[in-house]
């Protein structure tokens, strides 16, 4: 494909994973569009997101209004966390399957990507998810790059719906012959894998590259300071907790380096804490995800214009 100019500004969106957290990047993108009138697809060269990421980012990048992402969320979480039917007792029901079914999810991602490929997108799309079967990584890539073959025929609903995979919340998902878990094991933050692949595969200069890296929240507290408890993964791990746990630390940790390797005008993080539990699926708490999302939009506005340059 043709990139810009050659000392105009690459700029990426990158989006974490997080679940039904997922409101709160998807309202800051909206009210980006709708109070600082910015498009977009018009000012973002290169879109990367992980599991309820990949969600938006592959929204924009087949057409869908970031005002119908948000409205995805806040119609439909419900029906995505259907839970699993299961005779084992609750408390060690989790010990055996997934807590959710994923024929919801399936069914609104398709409805919402329909047939759409990757190979059909022209602009850089990244959606990295786990390749559990050969114990690696996996990115599905869209159509930029000559060399890029391998997921030219892969639907863009099956690829988000690997990358939205959590391990102990839904099942892995084949696609081809790959079998695949949610990306966010490796590259919650998608940025670095995108800020990479920019540099080595559209031979974009580093000092070009301006990163808006939008997070889904940072839970201060997760397992406390008594270490006197016991620390099975039923109990002391606490299963899906765990899974947050180490989500939250790959979103830090990426941001951590992205600060080390880039100057500080290049990188945009928005992000908010919490001192309570932030879990993945709870969808009882919109609203307060929603109003969380207006306070962390208005706090960095200032720094969201300066980004865009307006």
């Amino acid at each position: 494909m043709s990139i810009e100019k050659e000392n105009q500004t690459f700029n990426i969106l990158a989006i974490d994973g997080g679940g039904i957290r997922g409101i709160v990047p998807a309202h800051i993108l909206n009210s980006i569009v709708g109070k600082l009138n910015i498009n977009l697809n018009d000012n973002f060269q290169m879109l990367a997101g992980t599991s309820t990421g990949s969600i938006i980012v592959a929204g924009l990048a087949c057409g869908v209004s970031i005002e119908n992402i948000v409205n995805l969320y806040k119609s439909l979480g419900e029906k995505i966390f259907v839970k699993n039917e299961s005779y084992w007792p609750k408390n060690i029901k989790p010990a055996f399957h997934s807590l959710y079914n994923n024929t919801n999810l399936k069914k609104i991602l398709k409805e919402t990507f329909g047939d759409i490929k990757l190979g059909d997108i022209k602009k850089p799309l990244l959606i990295p998810s786990t390749d559990i079967g050969n114990g690696g990584v996996h990115v599905f890539k869209s159509n930029y790059c000559k060399h890029l073959t391998r997921d030219m025929d892969v639907l863009v609903c099956d690829a988000v719906l690997a990358s939205c995979s959590a391990p102990t919340f839904f099942d892995p998902t084949s696609v081809g012959e790959y079998a695949l878990a949610d990306g966010g094991l490796w590259a919650n933050n998608p940025s670095l894998a995108a800020f990479i692949d920019a540099q080595r595969r559209l031979n974009i200069p580093a000092d070009r590259i301006k990163i808006l890296s939008v997070g889904t929240g940072h839970a201060k507290s997760f397992y406390g300071t008594d270490l006197e408890k016991k620390w099975g993964l039923l109990n002391g791990w606490q299963r899906q907790e765990f899974i947050s746990f180490i989500l939250s630390l790959q979103s830090q940790s990426t941001h951590n380096y992205l600060q080390l390797i880039m100057k500080e005008d290049q990188l945009l993080r928005l992000n908010f804490e919490s001192d309570l539990p932030l879990p993945l699926d709870d969808y009882t708490a919109a609203n307060d995800l929603f109003s969380r999302a207006d306070k962390l939009f208005t706090y960095e506005t200032e720094n969201i214009k300066a980004f865009f340059n307006c």
